[in-house]
């Protein structure tokens, strides 16, 4: 089916929703009310024997609504409009279930509160449109997702006109709100991002990033660090941790208190990081297998040099976890299987359910990438950051531009923020093999069809016991997807993975510390033959248990470990010395 632009439906809509012509016929609604939410809204009702307005709103769009679900919306929304039009003329303040306008300010006025309820509405009716639209299911979620930003940004709370919290903090300030406000945004163009913290308040390596240790491996793509022991005796098979390279690895070393890293070390692992580059032109031309090549099967090897083991646990977070996955797998085809385990936290390697990033992802938009990164160049990490932000664009957009410009606050100091802030950028040539090969056409989980340095990659070939996680609220990588896993690693072997379900997102489920004791996870340890083959099945079964799943890696870390030996003495060997304290000079490098 071929479908328009959803950007463009969408736009089409907002545009003759406010269109008097499409409203002939009807009289206005509320009278004598000028709008007060946004042009959006449209505060109309039916006149008697008018004619059906809302057809308007799918002309010269190509797509259309079946007759008897569009008659449903549209009597249920005006159903609401007059319940709501009656309780405004008999001075009943709406509720507002909507945290956006949970403050005083919003209910204390009424004209603000009846803004805030046309809005909720109105955005209710046109959501319900797009829900409604006779399309399939990635068409019909493209087309919702950009009639939800249009939604979210016309929001009353967005515009200082109609926001009474702002008016109201400008009042108490003398004015002293709107100057501060402008004075952040003028800021903020500079930077050409909102801010979402007090990014003076943290430093890599200073008070983030800050787990003890030594650089002991450099090239042109990574640094290798080597953490310090936190125990006498250390299991023999070392860990080597692959973070995503589309974010910095101090994700998972942010502060003492909720470092990963530090609490795997202080289990009693001698733990590796790989620190990935953030690339500028010079590197433009890197490709997938050099990250692979270059970057995972190197780190791999100078891990078993200097601990002198002939296996390393493997560690992979997100998109580290799918390199780190195609590593063992071409090492597999080369006849070698140096993983004692492999561990993949919220990883895609199916990528037949990629959530709301398939709005982003089909043939057009692949294609335009290749025509103008293909060859060499950079996707900017602000770029990146800026797609991440529009999956959660209430808590990420415009919750600061509220906060930020209409109020004039500065945001407050958090460390996961200020990492999210700390973007990196990514080779063309890698990037766009990554988009076309994996979310694209979804290549990598078939067996041979991709040919990755030099050789067809078989998943399934990995020899190794595997702990997989996936976090139940995962907007990146839902925790079907992660699951998804399970059917391709050792399909011979039922018994050699583990799944286990985390609460909350991509990245609070991931950085849970055991020490805080919040959260639940789930497990499914009932014995059989054979392992559930769905997600679904797995969950029916499953166990929910309080606070973090990070014992329950450590559990299977310390398994598939070895025996205990003396913790190392010193960094490095002969051969790759230590070079710089960590977190090496790498990760400092912004894409700023």
């Amino acid at each position: 089916m071929n479908m328009p632009d959803p950007q463009a439906i969408a736009a089409t809509w907002m545009s003759q929703f406010t269109d008097p012509t499409v409203w002939q016929g009807w009289t206005t609604f509320p009278p004598m009310m000028p709008n007060m939410v946004s042009p959006m809204v449209p505060q109309m009702m039916p006149a008697a024997g008018g004619a059906n307005p809302l057809a308007g709103l799918f002309k010269d769009v190509g797509v259309g609504i079946a007759p008897a679900k569009l008659e449903t919306i549209r009597d249920d929304y005006l159903k609401k409009a007059g319940q709501l039009w009656q309780d405004f003329v008999t001075g009943k303040t709406p509720a507002l279930h909507d945290k956006r306008f949970s403050g005083s300010a919003w209910s204390g006025n009424p004209m603000s509160a009846f803004s805030a309820a046309s809005y909720l509405l109105n955005s209710e009716f046109l959501l319900a449109l797009a829900d409604a639209v006779e399309a399939g299911p990635k068409e019909r979620q493209k087309i919702r997702f950009a009639v939800q930003q249009m939604v979210d940004a016309m929001s009353p709370a967005n515009f200082f006109a109609t926001n009474p919290e702002a008016q109201h903090h400008m009042l108490e300030t003398k004015g002293e709100s709107l100057t501060k406000g402008l004075a952040n945004m003028l800021a903020d163009l500079q930077k050409g991002r909102i801010s979402q913290t007090d990014e003076s308040a943290f430093e890599v390596g200073r008070n983030v990033g800050t787990a003890p240790g030594q650089v002991v491996f450099e090239n042109e793509l990574f640094q290798l660090i080597q953490y310090s022991p936190a125990t006498p005796t250390v299991k023999a098979v070392p860990l080597l941790m692959i973070p995503p390279c589309i974010n910095k690895f101090y994700i998972l070393d942010l502060q003492p208190e909720n470092s990963l890293v530090r609490y795997v070390v202080e289990q009693g692992n001698t733990v590796f990081m790989v620190s990935w580059r953030n690339p500028d032109r010079t590197l433009g031309n890197l490709s997938w297998d050099d990250y692979v090549e270059t970057g995972a099967i190197k780190a791999i090897e100078v891990v078993r040099d200097i601990t002198r083991q002939d296996k390393t646990h493997v560690f992979g977070f997100c998109v580290g976890g799918t390199i780190a996955a195609s590593a063992l797998a071409v090492l597999a085809a080369r006849g070698q299987q140096p993983a004692a385990s492999l561990s993949l936290l919220t990883t895609l390697l199916d990528f037949d359910n990629t959530g709301i990033l398939e709005v982003f992802v089909d043939e057009a938009q692949v294609a335009l990438r290749e025509q103008s990164l293909g060859n060499g160049g950079l996707m900017p990490g602000r770029d990146l950051a800026t797609t991440f932000s529009a999956l959660r664009p209430n808590d990420l957009v415009w919750n600061y531009v509220q906060q930020n410009y209409l109020k004039g606050k500065e945001p407050p100091a958090f460390d996961l923020l200020y990492w999210n802030a700390d973007s990196t950028n990514l080779p063309g040539p890698m990037f766009c093999w990554y988009l076309r090969n994996t979310y694209l056409e979804n290549k990598l989980k078939v067996p041979g069809a991709l040919t990755v340095c030099g050789v067809p990659v078989d998943l399934g070939a990995i020899d190794a016991p595997v702990f997989i996680y996936g976090s139940k609220e995962d907007h990146i990588v839902p925790w079907e997807a992660a699951f998804a896993s399970m059917n391709l690693l050792n399909p011979k072997n039922p018994k050699a993975n583990r799944y286990v379900l985390g609460a909350s997102g991509h990245i609070a489920g991931v950085i849970n510390p055991a020490s805080k004791n919040k959260r639940s996870y789930w497990v499914n340890d009932k014995n059989g033959k054979s392992r559930p083959k769905t997600a679904a099945d797995w969950f029916a079964g499953a166990t929910e248990n309080k606070g973090s799943w990070w014992p329950e890696w450590a559990k299977f870390l310390a398994q598939n470990g070895g025996a205990d030996v003396p913790a190392p003495s010193a960094f490095g060997n002969e051969r790759y010395q230590a070079t710089e304290p960590a977190p090496g000079r790498y990760v400092k490098a912004r894409a700023d």
